[in-house]
């Protein structure tokens, strides 16, 4: 219909450039169109009675604008209008056609009867008269797209069998392939599935630099109707043995809005815990919490599943897994208490049941002596609080207990600080009599470690009792977790035994957060509160008197274990090593190139640029190599290496730094090729992307029906080997229906209003 009434296709207006072929001067039109239309308005109105009533100016006014227009259009056309359009020269001109082959194509919901694959509908549009078509006027190659591109001499061989998507690297091929051939227009034949993340602007930049347009045609329904499908789950990939791990999992639904299932969680074939589901609204990312245990020490691969409803389109796409690395290292805390109290018994008795975590004490028995607990040999400690960094540092967390900021000399309250900042460690402090505000902290030069705003005065410390009740912070947090569910772990704080003392810790600081508060009278105060500094992590547990959680409750009963269990690994269990190895992503899909990068520091902590760094990468098959990690440049300490995991399958990568014949340290970590999964998930036709890909080189995404034009509207493009032709504009029929249509109306309207 378009090329009915203005003689060409839309490409000719769209791609092409507008200039005037007439001889006289291009200044001249715009003078004689206002010259005409004032002059018009002046005739016009000349012819006014000067008693003519006011609906007389309003109908010369339309004669006027109807007049002015039907002389408008007639000095264009004197002009001559033409556009300027670039054209492929036929037979010299290659097309390149690409056609998904990856296993998404074989999902059948293409069909007029919704039987026939993605692949089969795609072949049957080229062999229904566009491939026929093109080759009539070029030179055609047909590839199949998957991981990268590859010529294939039939459509018909094409099959959808490859177990990825690579768009971007397949059209970045293609460029470099055919970077001395006349490629005039690549013609896309996809459902949009993009298992590497989009294209990117590089392969953008390379088709615009050759102005080479990439006609996209889309196949699949953009929607499902009945599906389930995992988005992501957000899960730490280390762990300290026998952990309690807390895992976010999003998943989003259509056609089960208010439906149940069930969400399990596996570790290999053993389910470790289940949850119960209640589905959300259609198309919307629903978000799921579990916590479960991260067993013994290993790398375990943790499977995260849905249970498939009756009538799904696809259940591929329920289940989703991730390694975690689970350490048997035991980490160690120093805990400094300045007097005798059941708070420092109870707290050693329930890290003493805890095989991941040593609690090395120092109590002050008097002034001058301390009594040591937990050391590993007889000089750890025997001068008391550390002053050098290299035998504070070997600790992951610290317990500051009832004692004055003046116990400690200047030099190591700074190691203190830094032991957080640099080292990346974790401070907790606790209420006592000499504790805080009452010990001085507020005027120390620490006082920053602590995550409130402790009060100027003195007397913060009160033998009164109080209650424990969660934030909504806390309710949430795996630190306080009590029981898996939210709402009767609220519930479970709240009939917690009462605490024998509470101690004023004023109010938080921005950026700290609130785990739990104390009903203290009419007050409520911040019980628990932690914030993150530097590198690492601090907290403040405003009691001493959390001891009365065991002997008030039945014998048994693992509240209070439990709690001080998960508060003192969130102080040491993150606390980084002096070697730290990581990855972007620890799941390849369908993509075995691997980046790692290290961070290297010694004893002190300090950067340590001139270390040797080397990756053991040990994998499936007996798979094994060595690789050298090179100093990154203007970043002292950090590394980083290449390399290609072949085959899919674990790997296990183990980092080791030196520096001479001293080791630095060393880490492990794990990551996952797997190939074939990604081509399960959003298999919708993702029509975004092919339309933004089209309209990013100059090309167009097509419909089913518009299909019969691309042979010949692809031929307007600047790519390959094209000749710029002019089009005059005067005798489209679209021109001589407005000159009929504006003398017509002018007629009309005079006959009605009898002024013919």
């Amino acid at each position: 219909m378009f090329e009915f009434f203005f003689k060409y296709p839309i490409p000719v207006f769209t791609k092409g450039r507008w200039v005037l072929l007439g001889s006289w001067p291009g200044w001249l039109l715009p003078v004689l169109i206002v010259a005409s239309v004032v002059g018009l308005g002046w005739l016009i109105r000349s012819r006014l009675s000067e008693a003519a009533p006011i609906m007389h100016t309003w109908r010369a006014g339309t004669i006027w604008l109807l007049q002015s227009l039907l002389v408008t259009l007639v000095l264009i056309l004197l002009w001559r209008p033409a556009i300027t359009v670039a054209e492929l020269k036929s037979q010299q001109n290659m097309i390149a056609v690409l056609v998904d082959d990856s296993r998404s194509m074989a999902i059948t919901d293409s069909g007029d009867d919704g039987k026939a694959s993605r692949e089969a509908a795609a072949i049957r549009s080229l062999n229904a008269g566009i491939l026929a078509g093109l080759q009539k006027r070029f030179q055609t190659r047909v590839y199949r797209l998957d991981g990268g591109i590859g010529r294939v001499a039939k459509v018909d061989d094409l099959q959808p069998t490859a177990t990825a998507t690579h768009i971007n690297d397949g059209l970045k091929q293609l460029a470099a392939e055919t970077a001395d051939l006349p490629v005039g227009a690549v013609v896309l034949l996809s459902d949009g599935g993009e298992n590497g993340g989009g294209v990117d602007l590089e392969t953008i930049s390379a088709l615009r630099n050759r102005r080479l347009p990439v006609h996209t045609l889309g196949f699949g329904k953009e929607q499902t109707k009945h599906d389930i499908e995992m988005e992501d789950v957000n899960l730490a990939s280390r762990a300290m043995a026998d952990s309690r791990m807390k895992a976010t999992v999003s998943f989003r639904e259509r056609g089960y809005s208010g439906g149940k299932t069930v969400l399990a969680v596996r570790d290999g074939d053993k389910i470790v815990t289940s949850k119960d589901v209640t589905l959300g609204p259609d198309g919307t990312i629903q978000t799921e919490t579990v916590f479960f245990n991260a067993g013994s020490a290993g790398v375990r691969r943790v499977q995260f599943s849905l249970e498939p409803l009756g009538g799904e389109e696809n259940v591929a796409n329920n289940a989703m897994a991730r390694l975690v690395s689970v350490s048997g290292d035991r980490r160690r805390i120093l805990y400094v208490e300045g007097e005798p109290r059941w708070e420092y018994k109870f707290i050693r008795r329930a890290a003493e049941d805890d095989h991941g975590m040593q609690v090395v004490s120092m109590l002050r028995t008097t002034e001058n002596k301390i009594y040591r607990q937990g050391i590993s040999d007889p000089q750890e400690l025997a001068d008391g609080f550390p002053v050098k960094a290299e035998n504070l540092f070997k600790y992951d967390g610290i317990i500051i207990g009832s004692v004055e900021a003046g116990y400690f000399t200047p030099r190591q309250q700074e190691l203190l600080r830094e032991f957080v900042d640099k080292r990346g460690g974790g401070v907790l402090f606790l209420g006592g009599r000499f504790a805080l505000s009452d010990g001085g902290w507020g005027a120390s030069s620490v006082t920053e470690l602590v995550p409130t705003f402790l009060p100027s005065g003195k007397n913060t410390f009160h033998r009164e009792p109080a209650t424990a009740q969660l934030t909504a912070a806390g309710a949430e947090s795996a630190v306080t977790r009590l029981v898996d569910d939210p709402a009767k772990n609220v519930e479970r704080w709240k009939k917690l035994p009462y605490m024998m003392d509470y101690q004023e810790a004023g109010a938080p600081k921005p950026g700290a957060t609130v785990l739990a508060e104390m009903n203290a009278g009419r007050a409520k105060l911040p019980l628990l509160v932690t914030q993150n500094y530097g590198r690492g992590r601090t907290a403040v547990m405003a009691t001493s008197g959390t001891w009365r959680w065991q002997m008030n409750q039945a014998l048994g009963d693992p509240t209070h274990d439990l709690f001080w269990q998960q508060l003192l690994r969130w102080v040491a269990a993150d606390s980084p090593g002096r070697v730290v190895a990581s990855m972007p992503v620890q799941r390849l899909m369908d993509d075995g190139r691997v980046h790692l990068s290290a961070m290297v520091r010694d004893k002190e902590y300090v950067p340590a640029p001139d270390a040797r760094v080397v990756a053991h990468m040990i994998g499936p098959a007996g798979a094994s190599a060595l690789v050298d990690m090179r100093p990154v440049p203007n970043n002292a300490g950090s590394f980083q290496a290449e390399w290609t995991a072949e085959k899919p399958g674990s790997y296990v990568v183990e980092v080791t730094a030196t520096r001479g014949t001293e080791e630095l340290g060393r880490d492990v970590l794990t990551f996952e090729r797997t190939d074939g999964v990604a081509e399960n998930f959003h298999t919708e036709q993702n029509r975004e992307l092919l339309e933004k890909l089209s309209s990013q080189t100059g090309g167009r995404y097509w419909k089913a029906e518009e299909l019969r034009r691309l042979p010949s509207e692809i031929s307007y493009s600047e790519a390959g080997i094209s000749v710029r032709d002019t089009k005059e504009l005067w005798n489209m029929p679209i021109v001589f229906l407005m000159l009929l249509g504006l003398m017509s109306a002018e007629w009309l309207l005079r006959r009605k209003w009898g002024v013919i």
